[in-house]
């Protein structure tokens, strides 16, 4: 990794006013002052030592350096003040500089979503009622087997049931089953989809829509050691320090920064560019 500064933000060109990023200089003229006082000083955390202002004006500006300014003028837009941003931005680092301990996840191989070879590891404790859930894990699976995140990032999960989100027990036994029956991301899917309508009892015949046996799954479900597997993952997340879903570990580093699919996208981008630009380095 280069650079462990922690302040960070982006670069404006004196006289020119361009970041050398298309989101940065499609600001408006009002948020000018504040994106030239945030990219003259503060610094990234990966990728240039200096300030971003400096660090854009290399030739070429190193990929992590642009990704991070363009995060900065997303959050200019937003209309973050500086304060924000540079709290923003702190926690971005803590989500991607190497941990000191990383996280011990049992990443269960019949739960991955991608190219078991992809570079970065990413695994998300989820409730199968969560309605963030609903949303993050349907998403991150698209990004990583279709979208942009194909061939850079493997997905695992890890389910994590919520005493206040009724039904969450039943729902992590059936994505467990699931997982022992081969059919994890089927099913997992599938409950997402049909979030609204979701009830117990309809479980079995959900199974037996996303291809599974029914009588199996509901054997499955019934097992003593399914619900022992799920009281494990749940303590596992605990252990590190998992307080609400979705919870997004990278490569072991537990990730504390937006909790939107567009900014999980970006960060697992940028570890996947970090990565490629320091063979070696984890």
């Amino acid at each position: 990794m280069h650079g462990l500064t922690i302040p960070v933000v982006l670069v404006l060109v004196a006289g020119a006013a361009r970041a050398q990023t298309p989101p940065c200089d499609a600001l408006s003229p009002d948020l000018q002052p504040l994106k030239k006082e945030v990219f003259s000083s503060l610094h990234p955390y990966d990728g240039c030592d200096e300030s971003f202002e400096r660090c854009l004006e290399k030739k070429p500006p190193h990929p992590v350096v642009i990704r991070q300014a363009n995060d900065l003028c997303r959050l200019i837009e937003a209309g973050k003040s500086r304060k924000e941003i540079e709290r923003a931005l702190e926690k971005r680092a803590q989500s991607m500089l190497p941990a000191l301990k990383p996280a011990s996840i049992a990443a269960d191989p019949a739960t991955l979503a991608g190219d078991p070879g992809a570079p970065v590891q990413a695994v998300v404790y989820a409730c199968a009622r969560c309605p963030f859930c609903h949303v993050i894990v349907p998403g991150l699976y698209k990004q990583v087997t279709t979208g942009a995140l194909r061939g850079r990032v493997r997905l695992y999960l890890r389910p994590f049931p919520l005493k206040d989100h009724p039904g969450s027990t039943e729902g992590g036994l059936a994505l467990l089953a699931g997982a022992h029956l081969g059919r994890f991301w089927p099913l997992t899917l599938l409950l997402y989809e049909r979030f609204d309508t979701f009830d117990p009892k309809l479980l079995p015949q959900w199974a037996a829509d996303a291809g599974l046996d029914r009588a199996a799954f509901e054997k499955e479900t019934a097992d003593p050691k399914t619900r022992d597997a799920l009281v494990a993952s749940k303590q596992e997340g605990i252990r590190n320090q998992v307080l609400a879903t979705p919870t997004l570990f990278i490569d072991g580093r537990r990730y504390v920064y937006d909790n939107t699919l567009e900014a999980m996208v970006d960060v697992l981008q940028e570890a996947y560019e970090s990565k490629a630009a320091n063979p070696g380095v984890e």
